[in-house]
């Protein structure tokens, strides 16, 4: 499977180390950057990545920023990106059984590495369940 990711400055480290963590998985991984911790604009990473899945590039992407909120929210611009701020098992979940989400983001300052790579084993080995939900997703 293919999978696009991106961060800036405060989830480039975050981002290296998933990156690796899914290739060593046998997933093929474009990084859309940022590629040096030094300061930078999510949005200029963000859209990169939201075109490549809502263009149908990719399946899925993972963004990552210290918070998540600025990379959910560029990336949510996106029609047919329906990305998720994760934190917690249940979420990660949820976001793809129920809402479908399509592009998983991260909170790397308040998340460590090891739980980041299990919610986004969560994530990508959750199936959307449809029924209800596909109506719903589909008013979006």
């Amino acid at each position: 499977m293919k999978i696009a990711i991106a961060a800036d400055h405060a989830g480039f480290e975050y981002k290296e180390a998933l990156k690796t963590y899914l290739e060593e998985k046998g997933y093929e991984v474009t990084d859309y950057g940022t590629n040096s911790p030094e300061s930078t604009d999510y949005p200029d990473y963000a859209h990169p990545l939201a075109t490549a899945v809502a263009d149908g590039t990719y399946p899925f992407g993972v963004s990552v920023c210290g918070s998540g909120q600025g990379m959910c929210i560029t990336t949510n611009k996106h029609a047919g990106v329906r990305a998720a701020l994760v934190w917690n098992e249940e979420i990660s979940a949820l976001a793809r059984q129920h809402n479908n989400a399509n592009v998983l983001c991260l909170p790397s300052r308040f998340i460590d590495l090891d739980y980041a790579k299990k919610l986004l084993d969560i994530f990508l080995n959750t199936e959307f369940e449809g029924g209800r939900h596909q109506r719903r997703v589909g008013k979006i």
